[in-house]
This record gives C-alpha cells, structure tokens and sequence, in this order.
C-alpha cells in the first residue's frame, strides 16, 4: 500500500508539473490573446532564476531533478508566491499521499469535485485516465461525467458521488449522507474526502481564474444542478 501511494504521489506531481504535455499545435483553435504559449495560462512562467534565495529553495524542492525549466499548471501558477506553492503540494500530499481511503475512492472523489465544479478540464481529464488505472469501471466515470444518478452502484461510490453532489450543488451535506459517510470511511476517512474533494476544487478554481487551456480537448457537457 506505501508503494502504490508512493507511485500516486509521483504520478499525480507530474501532472501537476507538467501543464503542456498536450501540445499546443494540437489544435487548430487560436489561443486567446491573453494566454501565454508557455504556460497556457494568463501568467507567464516564473523562472528559478527570478527567485529569492528562499523561492530558489522552494522551487527546487518541488522541480526535483527537473529544475532546469519552469514549474507547470498548478505548482506554476503557485511559484509567484513560492509559499503558496509549497503549501499546495505540502496539502496535496497530506490527502493522496497519507490517506486512508485508498486510491480508487480518492480517484473517484477527486472526479467528483472536478466535475461539479465544472472549472478545469486540466484536472478532469489528467484523473479520468487515473481513475481508470485505480480500478474505477468506465460506467461508473460516466455518471459522474454525465450527471447521472448513481442508482445500482457499490453503495460506497454513490455515497461519495452524492457527498460531492450535495457539497457542490447544494452548499450543504444532509445530515443523513454525513452519517453514512462517517459510517462508511470513520471519522477520519470523512474528514480526508471533504480534504481531498476541498483540495481538487481549489485546484480547479485557480486554475479557471487564469484560464488554463487544453488544447485538443473537448469541452465537457455542462451539468443540470
């Protein structure tokens, strides 16, 4: 098990690092005018150079061995304030890396948010591809993908589907769903779901409000909420 969180961790910091591994002469679609080409987002990179001794440190401690270019998506946009960033990965880490759920649940919950959020394809469609390696049947993806109801699911994944929905949609998780999932996952499973669909939805949220691109992606359908 601290193997496969292990290579989750890796896996998952990767994709966050690596913004613009769908290239963007992918699509014949310009960007607009206020996107940068290397970044894909509203900002341009922060080089290590541009650091303080402090950010240089911080930088290299979330580049690793790849500290020659600049950080990508999430980490990039956080290196501006180079305590923002090592936070956000430190957070990222406390609710994949250290979790109790496991990462079929965390891969679902994760789907949840970003879905409900509808703010970042970045995110959607880098985890669709994790969710699947994590064991999650592509039927079950799609309720989520499509705003199904998740009637004739493992009781588990539709209480984490409808814990997201009624967070996201409603502003508010009934009592009743609330007690299944401490019921479910413990006290502590509970309070690492709110943190792992808490994270993913900032993520995205930050995400949107530079508007990252994807270029070569469709757009998902828009939710009935």
């Amino acid at each position: 098990m601290i193997c496969c969180r292990k290579m989750k961790t890796i896996i998952a910091i990767s994709f966050f690092s690596a913004a613009a591994a769908i290239s963007f002469g992918q699509t014949s679609t310009p960007l607009p005018a206020d996107i940068n080409a290397t970044t894909l987002t509203r900002l341009p990179p922060v080089q290590r150079q541009d650091l303080d001794a402090d950010g240089q440190k911080i930088f290299d401690s979330l580049a690793g061995s790849n500290n020659q270019g600049p950080l990508r998506r999430i980490l990039g946009l956080g290196i501006y304030d180079p305590k923002l960033a090592e936070a956000l990965h430190l957070l990222h880490d406390s609710v994949t890396k250290y979790g109790t759920l496991g990462n079929r649940v965390d891969e679902l919950a994760i789907l949840v948010a970003t879905r409900e959020e509808q703010m970042s394809l970045n995110e959607w469609y880098g985890h669709e591809t994790s969710a699947l390696k994590a064991g999650l049947d592509q039927s079950i993806i799609d309720v989520v993908k499509f705003g199904k109801e998740p009637t004739g699911l493992d009781a588990k994944d539709a209480l984490v589907i409808r814990f997201g929905r009624e967070w996201f949609r409603d502003r508010h998780v009934t009592s009743e769903t609330f007690a299944k999932a401490v019921e479910a996952f413990g006290q502590r499973g509970t309070v690492e779901l709110i943190g792992v669909m808490g994270d993913y939805a900032m993520v995205a949220m930050m995400l949107q409000a530079v508007d990252q691109q994807l270029p070569g992606r469709p757009a998902l359908p828009t939710l009935k909420k």
